[in-house]
């Protein structure tokens, strides 16, 4: 990791990467490994596509720089043995979510925001409560990493996918919560709120969406700054500025998505 007070670089780091088993999970995979990671924790809930994807990477990037992980974050006894076999980690990349894309008031509404939020919220802060100990032991002279990829749906709601809006505004006070709690242990807290990624969970969408390498390439080159949340897109900074300039009117455009 690096040198300085604040600022961390990826080279040398020892990474776990959770739902790294496509999209911008996958992208992070390759541009860790490319920007100089050390190691990268390849952590999926099928371990097979884990391995798959250590083994196309290692082609390029040398074996052993890449371990797959089985990791199912919404089981504790996953996570507790993730906990185990990844005891030197100093970034944590919290990549794993859902999106169902239910509105509030559809016939499966309440099952689905219950998945997304067992996954998007109550995953992450198991994971980051079990992970912030090892991240603590393992800072040193610059500080350890903990990011929570969200959504910038979780600063506004999309009222056609409301349901996953809400668990990602979960997600992003879980991370702003965490963020002083952990301050005093020489960890930094990221959020990541990218707008929609070319991935299969946006299939189906005909919006205008990023890539996954060229969002992934933007969440690790910000890592090495001083910002507290990253907008790794053009639609993410672009509806951030919106909102910081005119919050109410932001609410209002994505509100007629339902019309």
């Amino acid at each position: 990791m690096q040198k300085g007070t604040g600022d961390v670089e990826i080279k040398d780091a020892i990474v776990l990467v959770s739902g790294a088993n496509g999209g911008i999970g996958t992208a992070l995979v390759e541009e860790l490994l490319a920007q100089g990671a050390a190691k990268v924790y390849v952590a999926t809930r099928d371990i097979d596509e884990g391995q798959r994807l250590c083994q196309r990477t290692a082609v390029q990037h040398g074996v052993g720089r890449v371990q797959a992980l089985q990791l199912d974050i919404t089981s504790d006894a996953s996570v507790a043995a993730a906990v185990r076999e990844c005891a030197d980690v100093n970034v944590l990349i919290n990549n794993a979510g859902v999106n169902l894309r239910t509105d509030f008031l559809a016939q499966a509404g309440p099952e689905n925001a219950r998945i997304e939020i067992e996954v998007n919220y109550f995953g992450t802060l198991v994971m980051c409560r079990a992970f912030a100990p090892v991240l603590a032991r393992n800072a040193g002279s610059s500080p350890a990493l903990l990011v929570n990829v969200a959504s910038i749906l979780g600063k506004v709601n999309l009222p056609i996918i409301g349901t996953y809006s809400a668990s990602k505004a979960a997600q992003h006070s879980l991370t702003q919560g965490l963020r002083a709690q952990l301050s005093n242990q020489n960890i930094r807290v990221i959020g990541v709120y990218p707008g929609p990624v070319d991935t299969r969970m946006t299939a189906g969408d005909d919006s205008p969406k990023a890539q996954p390498q060229e969002v992934a390439r933007a969440i690790i080159l910000g890592l090495s700054g001083g910002e507290d949340e990253l907008f790794p897109d053009r639609m993410a900074q672009e509806l951030q500025a919106a909102l910081l300039q005119n919050p109410k009117q932001v609410e209002k455009n994505l509100g007629a998505s339902v019309a």
